[in-house]
């Protein structure tokens, strides 16, 4: 579900992939408004499928992240306000789901975009981040087994 769900630089919000268009992706916003317009090949587009948080150790997809504050929160949207959350607040919400979080490279300007992003999707009902790891792992079994 990731995988269509974009995020496009110098434009709030979310948006879901319509469809494609020759140099262009036809797009709609998650937001109450639907709107659709077109986005162009010379803006940064980038899928929530490709995103990962950094850590102490390795790279953790959105994906599991994004899961791991919906069972923090029980489905629900965040308790925290990522708009009037101090630095500290923010840094100790992702601790409590994310508790290896590399704190020199994740910036608290994207622990708020992260907080506000899953607002976006829990509030317009996409709650289903597991499944892409399911379509991984069974790819990979396919092409395992083709082998």
């Amino acid at each position: 579900m990731l995988k269509t769900i974009l995020s496009i630089s110098g434009k709030p919000g979310l948006y879901k992939l319509i469809s494609q268009g020759k140099n262009m992706l036809i797009v709609e916003s998650i937001s109450a408004d639907k709107k659709r317009f077109p986005a162009y090949g010379n803006e940064k587009i980038i899928s929530l499928a490709d995103i990962a948080m950094y850590t102490d150790e390795e790279e953790v997809p959105l994906s599991v992240v994004l899961e791991s504050i919906k069972e923090k929160e029980q489905g629900a949207a965040t308790s925290i306000d990522p708009k009037k959350a101090g630095s500290e607040e923010l840094r100790e919400f992702l601790a409590s789901v994310l508790p290896n979080f590399d704190r020199d490279r994740v910036y608290v300007g994207d622990i708020k975009k992260l907080i506000s992003w899953y607002n976006l999707l829990v509030t317009n009902g996409i709650t289903d981040f597991k499944q892409e790891e399911a379509e991984k792992t069974e790819a990979t079994d396919t092409e395992a087994t083709a082998e």
